[in-house]
């Protein structure tokens, strides 16, 4: 029998650690890992067209699943294009594995052809990168990468040289059993009952809500009646708290909406439940605030904490409830709810009238009938920029539905990329990738990735021919906009001309047909929609802090636009306020 290779061994424990796909770009220093996979039925080869596109598909995979993903790079250009989308990773908390192949062992340190030190470039967005010099480093070193990828929900990045790689793996090499969940985190006692002493001194309490809620649900409604709460979120914590709750209050942020803002900042005491929020000037400072978070690092590093917990959302609920005395009076909670109805009333119709005749068709219009229209359990991918605008206000969460983009790292060009890791995980669930104009241009080159396997993931372009957030961030500071303008072609021409469905759409009585017809069709389909670049009204009054940037007084303003159903929401749980 045939000694197994390092690549071979290497290949045999992805798979042990649940890897079922490799995304990645063929070169010359990974054939024998390459090779090795040809060869193994448990796992495949993913070809991309752009290794950041490998490594955004295989972020998305690992924050769609839990589950370790992984993606590969060649030698020198091709790893060191991988770097971006495993920045996004790391920074969303995603396990994935890198492999960064390296040129012949023998020439590091010579200014080789393509040398890099991939084992240095990656260190700032992994929790671990090392270098394989020798075969006797394996499986050691690949079982070490995967156990901080998992352990610490990150990126981990091994780099290995090709002739290492081909070289027969060590006889006799420890192979330790691998973890491939993370284990619950519950406070201790003490900080339990600290944290429910001051939730009863206090009389308004009011919860921010953000990813690491994800699973824990039904335990911050449960809170938020027992301490009658309102219960507002980040971006990221929208599609795991803002559906069947009766406490919402809306978003906070550059994005935000509603009175998650008000609610926040008249509370006797802020609970931070799974945030790690970065825009402190939308933070109080003058009320307590209490965070609660299963990475201690994130603890206290955005505002100043009166209490510091340590532990996962859900078990610090479900160990703090029995210890909190429920409150009757729900007299704030009530106010911020009314307060809440009210701010979306005055913006609802913002982009709603005359909606079916006005061209270009307003984007707000777009993305409102895109949320009617797409499936109830679809998996939107959301790139960076104004799409981040239309999935904040106008995607209706409901527990079934996911919304992943680049929302920790900002980067362009991700939806698509996305898509393309989350559609490989299941081909019968929908997924939409809501692209703009320019992030679908910049890794357009893997739309050919859809074709080639077939991937029936639908594109929703929303081409204003601009850089719309770019080109209203300097309107905000006193700048005239200048180069954000795209000269673009007619994108669904060139999907049809790839092989799949295309359409173009330029007057609003056309949209919904489209969207039906992409959503029928079997295969990769995209619907290339002709939007208001003006779509956004700039704030009544510009203000000092404006001129700085997005600062507060901008971001509660500026996007003034529609806000989908969630007036409908809103009107709702105000029908569930007691009664006199």
């Amino acid at each position: 029998m045939a000694k197994q290779t390092v690549a071979e061994q290497f290949v045999d424990i992805l798979v042990r650690a649940g890897v079922r796909r490799l995304y990645g770009v063929v070169g010359d220093s990974l054939n024998p890992v390459v090779d090795a996979i040809r060869r193994n039925s448990a796992i495949d080869w993913i070809q991309v067209r752009h290794e950041e596109t490998a490594a955004f598909a295989a972020g998305a995979e690992a924050q769609l699943t839990g589950s370790l993903a992984a993606c590969a790079g060649s030698c020198g250009p091709g790893n060191l294009h991988l770097i971006n989308g495993l920045f996004d990773a790391h920074r969303s908390m995603a396990p994935v594995l890198a492999l960064a192949s390296h040129i012949p062992s023998s020439e590091i340190g010579t200014t080789f052809f393509q040398e890099t030190h991939p084992d240095r470039l990656f260190v700032e967005c992994s929790h671990y990168s090392e270098l394989i010099s020798s075969t006797q480093q394996m499986p050691r070193v690949l079982q070490t990468a995967i156990q901080h990828a998992i352990g610490q929900s990150g990126v981990a990045v091994v780099s290995l040289p090709g002739d290492i790689a081909a070289e027969p793996a060590p006889e006799r090499a420890i192979e330790h059993a691998l973890v491939t969940a993370r284990p619950s985190v519950r406070p201790g006692d003490d900080e339990l009952d600290a944290l429910a002493a001051m939730i009863d001194e206090a009389d308004k309490v009011t919860l921010f809500c953000g990813s690491g809620t994800a699973g824990a649900h039904a335990e911050v409604m449960e809170f938020a009646e027992r301490v009658k709460s309102p219960v507002g979120h980040a971006l990221r914590g929208k599609e795991w708290i803002q559906y069947d709750n009766p406490y919402d209050v809306g978003m906070s942020g550059l994005l935000g909406y509603g009175a998650a803002y008000e609610a926040t900042h008249e509370c006797d005491l802020l609970i931070l439940l799974g945030t790690d929020f970065p825009y402190n000037a939308f933070l109080p400072d003058d009320v307590k605030i209490v965070q609660v978070d299963v990475r201690p690092e994130h603890l206290g590093r955005r505002t100043t904490l009166d209490l510091a917990v340590w532990g996962d959302v859900r078990e610090t609920l479900r160990g703090l409830i029995p210890k909190v005395r429920p409150k009757e009076n729900r007299k704030f909670l009530d106010r911020m709810l009314k307060k809440h109805a009210e701010a979306l009333e005055g913006v609802v119709k913002a982009y709603t009238r005359k909606v079916e005749k006005h061209t270009p068709i307003h984007p707000e219009y777009v993305a409102s009938v895109l949320d009617e229209e797409a499936a109830d359990d679809a998996v939107f991918t959301v790139d960076t920029g104004m799409c981040n605008v239309w999935a904040a206000r106008y995607l209706t969460p409901n527990g079934r539905r996911r919304v992943i983009g680049s929302f920790s790292h900002g980067s362009m060009a991700n939806a698509l990329p996305q898509a393309i890791g989350a559609q490989f995980i299941d081909r019968r669930r929908q997924v939409v990738s809501m692209s703009g104009d320019g992030g679908f241009s910049m890794l357009m080159g893997d739309f050919l990735t859809l074709v080639q396997y077939d991937l029936p993931v639908k594109v929703v372009l929303f081409n204003n021919s601009s850089l719309g957030m770019v080109e209203l961030e300097m309107l905000v500071s006193g700048l005239p906009s200048y180069g954000t303008t795209n000269q673009n072609p007619d994108f669904s021409a060139i999907a049809r001309a790839a092989g799949a469905h295309g359409v173009r759409v330029e007057k609003p009585k056309q949209l919904r047909g489209a969207l039906r017809a992409a959503f029928r069709h079997k295969g990769p389909a995209l619907v290339d929609i002709v939007t208001d670049p003006n779509a956004l009204s700039m704030p009544p009054k510009i203000s000092a802090e404006m001129v700085s940037g997005f600062a507060l007084s901008a971001g509660k303003m500026v996007l003034d636009g529609g806000v989908g159903r969630m007036l409908q929401m809103a009107r709702s749980n105000l029908r569930n306020i007691p009664r006199p």
